[in-house]
């Protein structure tokens, strides 16, 4: 076993974790969904086979089948700082929002105003925008054009009295760019209104306390971080008291379900303990003296994480930057505090869907599109030569520093 001052994560281990068939190709489409360890697909088998019944009766499968949902919705809350009664799992984050954004149009008048950004996953911009036909005003946050960057300074210009709330990422699934959340979060309270984050592109990589953000609502996949195909939504108790349930009517007192429509998918929602259970077989592999509680043993687990992520992200922002006839979005580095390993990039004179098959004979895999945030690529001037589209390598944390190398090796061939 590693000592705890060794920063480097053990990648044989890390991948043991996993079905061998994941590592037949280098796998750099992580953004678009991660791979899922062992430990959630017993958890799913388990409760398909042993309490696949209505939960919450008293019969030993049913009792069973409710404390299995509720302990992986628990974990979930943990994991992010929050309490399991401010946590919505849902199908999507793209319906979480919608359902969000339903239950606080209704408590917004005609002339209040909603403020997005072209930045984000078309998730968190869609629903907001679409307040417009309520009499909502919406105004656009642009980012920096040259950058790509999401700037406060242009915020403070947008915000005012009529105000009501700011929908905003923390991480671009584009540019990869972290953007303060935090800063935003006090700049945006301090003028009297809301934020809703989209924490998607973000929670794979680094820790999160939802709290220490102060965030009103915060969003994020959880079958990209390591999960079954379900998201979650946390939104602050005092905010969940007071929004118009979207539920059935005999449900609106009961929080957080009057916000869940249809209720959570039950296996799935059981089977999030097998997220905790991977970042507990990780942390009990690393660390010498792991901490007392599971969000303090996760948060020094994506420390880990983070250290081996920004070395392979140094490594093939090298190789973009030696490539004249390539453009990287946004920052042109490959440093952790200012962005996620997550790189997307054009190839001048060539359209970017003919990129992505040349490295099948390598077994490599990365993604190509508009990853559902087409406003940004028409803000950042992705043009028809590239299809609209733009090529994406995302990186995990179990990624290795070889499966790296073949991606380059690849790419400079097809480039």
């Amino acid at each position: 076993m590693p000592p705890a001052t060794d920063p480097s994560l053990d990648l044989d281990f890390v991948r043991g974790l996993y079905p061998d068939p994941c590592w037949n190709w280098a796998f750099f489409e992580n953004a678009g969904g991660s791979y899922v360890p062992e430990s959630v697909i017993i958890r799913v088998a388990d409760y398909m086979r042993e309490t696949q019944v209505q939960p919450g009766a008293n019969y030993q499968a049913s009792a069973k089948a409710a404390e299995r949902i509720a302990n992986g919705q628990r974990l979930m809350a943990e994991l992010i700082g929050a309490a399991a009664d401010e946590v919505i799992i849902g199908p999507s984050t793209t319906m979480n929002v919608f359902v969000l954004a339903k239950a606080l149009g209704g408590m917004f008048t005609p002339g209040d105003e909603i403020i997005v950004t072209n930045l984000d996953h078309e998730a968190n911009i869609g629903a907001w925008r679409g307040l417009a036909g309520d009499g909502m005003g919406i105004r656009e946050w642009p980012v920096n054009a040259e950058t790509g960057n999401l700037e406060i300074e242009t915020l403070d210009g947008l915000l005012g009295d009529r105000t009501r709330l700011v929908c905003f990422s923390h991480c671009s699934n584009i540019v990869g760019r972290i953007n303060d959340a935090k800063a935003i979060t006090q700049r945006v309270h301090d003028a009297g209104a809301l934020v809703a984050i989209d924490g998607v592109a973000y929670a794979p990589h680094r820790s999160l306390d939802v709290k220490a953000l102060d965030a009103d609502f915060y969003m994020l996949s959880l079958y990209k971080l390591f999960g079954p195909h379900v998201s979650l939504l946390y939104a602050k108790r005092g905010h969940l008291e007071k929004v118009p349930g979207q539920n059935h009517f005999f449900l609106n007192d009961r929080i957080p379900l009057k916000l869940n429509p249809g209720g959570p998918n039950h296996e799935f929602t059981a089977a999030l303990a097998g997220i905790a259970d991977y970042f507990e077989a990780l942390a009990g592999h690393h660390l010498d003296q792991p901490p007392n509680t599971f969000k303090a043993r996760t948060d020094a687990v994506f420390a880990l994480m983070t250290s081996h992520e920004n070395a392979l992200a140094a490594r093939f922002n090298e190789f973009l930057s030696s490539k004249p006839n390539v453009r990287l979005l946004g920052s042109d580095t490959g440093n952790s505090e200012a962005r996620t390993p997550t790189f997307s990039f054009t190839v001048k004179g060539r359209p970017s869907a003919e990129i992505p098959p040349l490295l099948e004979t390598d077994k490599v895999a990365i993604g190509c599109g508009n990853f559902y945030a087409p406003r940004l690529l028409a803000a950042l001037g992705v043009g028809e030569e590239n299809d609209r589209a733009v090529l994406r390598v995302s990186m995990a944390h179990y990624n290795t520093k070889d499966e790296v190398d073949r991606l380059i090796a690849a790419l400079d061939g097809a480039i």
